[in-house]
């Protein structure tokens, strides 16, 4: 058994899925359009509609993230009462990933050292997701 975050967007779900692979190092390994899905359901969509992300997984060796466009069938909310934790190896990696998620998105906490942690930062990203960078202090 194993968690994984599944995250909805408003319509720029694959446009995050790739930024966060090439931020992340993950691959997405399955990406599936409203558009695709073999029964009828999906007829009277809008070719926009069609070509939103019904599915999309990123994985690496030891996580997973997942998510689809909000569609006609719900509508987008944002993102609320949740945020993305991200334990890092290395502070470079927790800096350059705090910068990297940082571009056209909002700083709620600047990537500092902590009681807890040799980074620690807030961040939500341009897609609307917020995320929380850790490099935890070693025992």
């Amino acid at each position: 058994m194993y968690l994984a975050p599944y995250l909805t967007y408003d319509g720029n779900a694959e446009a995050a899925f790739q930024r966060y692979a090439e931020l992340l190092g993950g691959k997405i390994e399955l990406l599936l359009r409203y558009g695709e899905a073999p029964d009828s359901s999906c007829d009277s969509l809008s070719d926009a509609e069609k070509n939103k992300v019904m599915h999309v997984r990123l994985a690496a060796k030891d996580w997973v993230l997942m998510a689809s466009d909000a569609g006609t069938h719900y509508p987008y909310d944002g993102v609320k009462g949740m945020s993305v934790s991200l334990n890092v190896d290395s502070a470079a990696d927790a800096e350059r990933i705090f910068q990297g998620l940082s571009e056209g998105g909002q700083v709620t906490m600047p990537l500092q050292q902590t009681f807890w942690a040799e980074r620690f930062g807030c961040v939500t990203d341009a897609y609307g997701v917020p995320w929380l960078i850790n490099f935890e202090k070693k025992a």
